[in-house]
């Protein structure tokens, strides 16, 4: 009997991410993008990391688009606080990412300079990330 996959996130009040994302799923700007293959919350810190990641070496030609948008509020309590007292105060701001949900799109440079400059926005990302390449492109 297959046993359930364990997740980070197991409470109930902070959500169950489970299934594909059904929006967001095809590149609609861009044409080289980042597709996410695990479910995860991303901070608007690591959001913004990868996006000056990306562009620092794109040498600021091209276009990118950030997919996703940071508004879920993480709260939490401070240290060494009785229970109790009402909720904590906003700790950061994440966005909830399912599996197949394009986080970034770039137009207007080549090839290879996308995948590896998406590589390296790939990189400051807690999920597993794969390159696509939209349906129309020539080389």
């Amino acid at each position: 009997m297959l046993q359930p996959k364990r997740t980070k996130f197991r409470k109930q009040q902070k959500g169950r991410m489970k299934g594909l994302s059904h929006r967001g799923h095809v590149l609609s700007n861009g044409t080289f993008g980042i597709k996410s293959l695990d479910a995860n919350f991303i901070t608007a810190r690591q959001i913004e990391a990868a996006r000056i990641s990306a562009t620092r070496y794109m040498k600021r030609e091209g276009s990118l688009w950030i997919k996703i948008f940071p508004d879920k509020p993480i709260t939490k309590k401070p240290l060494e606080v009785r229970m109790g007292k009402g909720k904590g105060a906003v700790e950061y701001w994440a966005a909830v990412v399912k599996p197949g949900r394009i986080l970034f799109e770039i137009s207007g440079v080549p090839h290879d300079v996308a995948k590896e400059a998406l590589r390296l926005a790939a990189q400051k990302l807690p999920v597993r990330t794969k390159f696509i390449v939209a349906r129309d492109y020539q080389a």
